[in-house]
């Protein structure tokens, strides 16, 4: 299912909820975690901010990751992205224009993950 990414990015700026990401190592053993909704670019790639923890270990070796958005209400609906990633940027400035939060033990440990969504449900 094909969704503009201006709509995907407004659904994730407005929508109350929380987010579970889902990676695997390169021998498949799976972590899941929780992890902040995703800015959307204006390439329509989603940027992930994540510490240097086991998510982000697990995308250096196996690229391919799922992320499901939990929307807050009584049916629970949301948004499965199967992502790919494509890229990884620490770059502080960036990093602190994306960052939804003002947590300060977040500005020394982040890094950004760019990933394309290879489908959304």
């Amino acid at each position: 299912m094909e969704v503009d990414a201006m709509d995907l990015g407004e659904y994730f700026d407005k929508t109350k909820g929380f987010g579970i990401f889902a990676t695997a190592d390169s021998d498949g053993k799976v972590n899941v975690a929780a992890l902040s909704r995703p800015t959307i670019m204006e390439d329509g790639s989603a940027a992930f901010l994540m510490s240097s923890h086991l998510t982000h270990h697990n995308l250096q070796s196996n690229p391919h990751a799922a992320y499901y958005f939990v929307e807050h209400g009584e049916s629970y609906g949301g948004k499965r992205l199967y992502l790919t990633k494509t890229g990884e940027d620490e770059d502080l400035q960036l990093i602190d224009r994306l960052r939804k939060t003002d947590t300060p033990y977040l500005q020394r440990n982040m890094t950004m993950s760019r990933s394309m969504s290879s489908s959304l449900r």
